[in-house]
């Protein structure tokens, strides 16, 4: 499936089968594609908790508002965007140096500009959380319409009662929850958008 029909065909799946599991292989791979997304400074500042057992299950839908979606797809994945963004981007950068991308003064120079940009900036290291997070929930979108299941992203829950629930250090930020597995019959198709001319302006 070429991107552009993962684009076109991707819909928000309201029903799942809850008698179809996904396997951990399956699992692994869709989040190392979620990681494939973009972030500044390659910071991915990012963490995915990826719900899939009964009692987990549960304890997210009652956080959820008790959405159906939760409880029956195979597995629902918890974004977090992690705070702040440069902790941790030195490591992030090593692979990049050793390989030889970018060097080691480079390296040095994006996690100096990313300190001096985030430090002290409570505001701006949750907007960069919430961004990051949102572009790898979208990349997980994505991959799970390639791998032929089926998704959807809900924003509605208890960002706190999640927190809880999931024991989430105060470092990780819950943005946004991705359910992922077979869908049941009686799913709408993709609804339809917007006008291009309501969208588009050319500069």
């Amino acid at each position: 499936m070429s991107v552009a029909n993962a684009i076109e065909s991707r819909r928000s799946c309201h029903l799942f089968d809850p008698e179809q599991a996904l396997d951990d292989a399956v699992i692994a791979r869709l989040a190392t594609l979620a990681s494939r997304a973009p972030s500044a400074y390659n910071c991915q500042n990012w963490r995915f908790i990826a719900v899939r057992s009964a009692s987990g299950k549960a304890a997210l839908a009652a956080a959820a508002y008790g959405q159906r979606k939760v409880s029956d797809a195979a597995v629902t994945f918890i974004i977090c965007g992690t705070l702040p963004p440069q902790h941790g981007l030195a490591a992030a950068l090593q692979p990049a140096v050793l390989r030889g991308d970018v060097s080691a003064a480079l390296a040095a120079s994006w996690v100096s500009q990313a300190s001096d940009t985030f430090h002290d900036q409570p505001q701006l290291q949750r907007e960069e959380a919430i961004r990051s997070a949102s572009l790898a929930a979208m990349t997980l979108l994505l991959a799970a319409e390639g791998e032929g299941l089926a998704s959807c992203p809900l924003s509605g829950f208890d960002a706190a009662a999640v927190r809880q629930a999931f024991a989430l250090p105060p470092e990780q930020l819950p943005v946004l929850l991705v359910s992922i597995g077979h869908a049941a019959s009686g799913n709408a198709p993709q609804k339809p958008r917007k006008a291009l001319s309501e969208l588009l302006q050319l500069a």
